[in-house]
């Protein structure tokens, strides 16, 4: 099976076309400057080649039709006929408490986003768009939707209730969603087959750390608790996103400085988390080098980091009742083994030590405790592209066992 992988956003379109079975990816690109001019990045893997194109993109159906014409290239294309592609699975970015599972897209669904709306405003009406332009384009493929958020309600009442009025919470559906729930599903089940055990029986601190970061307790193969919250900001500080912080700071700093309380809540999504702290960049990568040559703000913007996560390991220990595995991912879970030296010092107590020969991984998987640690440290790259893959595969999959069981019946 074909399945076409869609991440919209406002104005760009990733893609990638792969066999979720074989995890064989054909095809992959972004389209860029949607509404602008249009600009078209594909590459072939197997050709380890990569091609650009200036395309006029006026609306997200005419990025979608690049693509296609893009995978049906003589040259550079991957498939003869637009019908190999079986299916295309969306990535979108809030369900809500509307769905707990991926699903396939219907009339009911599309209302459903269009509700939830209010609760992601900058993303969700792409992803939106992005269906939309596909089904017009595509029109018969069946199309799945595939949401952040979804892995994490399983969370209980108490882990996603805020203590506010509770008519917030009935009238307005402010409480904790958490994100990068694909993810922190993907990696938490590869480490279970990496451990050679069942996922129904481990507790694990999933740690996403990238330019967004978020942490996860996945126990017994659900998520019981997530650092994200209602939005993305909370939790821990992130590339330009501060984190958790006191709520009155908001009305303080307005009244401080004379800003709008929209000019602050711009600061503390793109000023502020380690970009905010050391002054000079929101990439931890630059942030190391600076640290080394003495600048002692960006060293601690790496402290504050790295201690914040450090604390989210032990709360994800006493939220599950204990823990069997930690797993790094995420740009720099995945390529920083400083920081994850730095994150994982002082947690022995848990059963936790990290092997400084194995910890020099980068990119691939790899179990990286010593061989005599009672619980494991693990660095796997996630792969939320394959993850859409595989649950948009087993839907239609389902959906096709479904239609053809009258037949049989008959």
């Amino acid at each position: 099976m074909k399945v076409l992988v869609i991440n919209a956003g406002s104005s760009s379109l990733k893609y990638q076309l792969m066999d979720p079975a074989t995890r064989e990816v054909f095809a992959k690109g972004l389209c860029e400057r949607i509404g602008i001019d249009g600009r078209l990045t594909h590459k072939v893997p197997a050709k380890d080649a990569k091609y650009e194109f200036e395309i006029p993109m006026p609306t997200h159906s005419e990025a979608i039709q690049a693509v296609l014409d893009a995978l049906l290239d003589a040259g550079h294309g991957v498939i003869k006929s637009a019908s190999e592609i079986d299916a295309v699975g969306h990535r979108v970015v809030h369900g809500g408490e509307k769905f707990a599972s991926s699903v396939r897209i219907t009339d009911e669904v599309m209302a459903a986003l269009e509700e939830c709306i209010p609760l992601a405003p900058l993303h969700n009406p792409a992803n939106i768009t992005g269906i939309k332009a596909c089904e017009k384009v595509m029109p018969g493929v069946p199309m799945v939707g595939v949401f952040d958020t979804a892995f994490h309600q399983t969370m209980p009442a108490k882990s996603y209730i805020y203590a506010l009025p509770y008519e917030f919470y009935e009238q307005d559906k402010v409480r904790r969603y958490g994100f990068h729930g694909t993810s922190h599903q993907y990696v938490t089940e590869r480490a279970a087959a990496l451990l050679g055990r069942p996922i129904e029986e481990l507790r694990i601190a999933s740690l996403h750390l990238g330019n967004g970061a978020s942490t996860c307790s996945v126990k017994f193969g659900k998520s019981i608790d997530t650092s994200m919250g209602f939005t993305p900001q909370d939790g821990l500080p992130m590339g330009t996103r501060a984190g958790a912080i006191d709520a009155a700071i908001v009305d303080y700093i307005v009244d401080q400085r004379g800003n709008s309380t929209k000019r602050v809540e711009s600061a503390l999504n793109k000023e502020s988390g380690v970009l905010g702290i050391s002054g000079i960049s929101s990439d931890f990568r630059d942030l190391e080098a600076a640290a080394a040559e003495g600048n002692e703000r960006a060293q601690l913007a790496i402290d504050v980091f790295c201690y914040k996560v450090t604390k989210r390991i032990g709360s994800c220990a006493a939220a599950m009742g204990g823990l069997d595995a930690v797993v790094f991912t995420a740009g720099v879970g995945e390529n920083s083994p400083t920081l994850r030296a730095r994150i994982m010092e002082g947690l022995d107590f848990l059963g936790l030590k990290l092997d400084p020969e194995k910890n020099k991984v980068r990119g691939k998987e790899a179990i990286i405790s010593t061989d005599d640690s009672p619980n494991k440290i693990l660095m796997i790259p996630t792969n939320e592209e394959l993850m859409i893959a595989l649950d948009t595969a087993k839907l239609v999959r389902a959906a096709e066992a479904e239609k053809a069981q009258p037949e049989e019946e008959a």
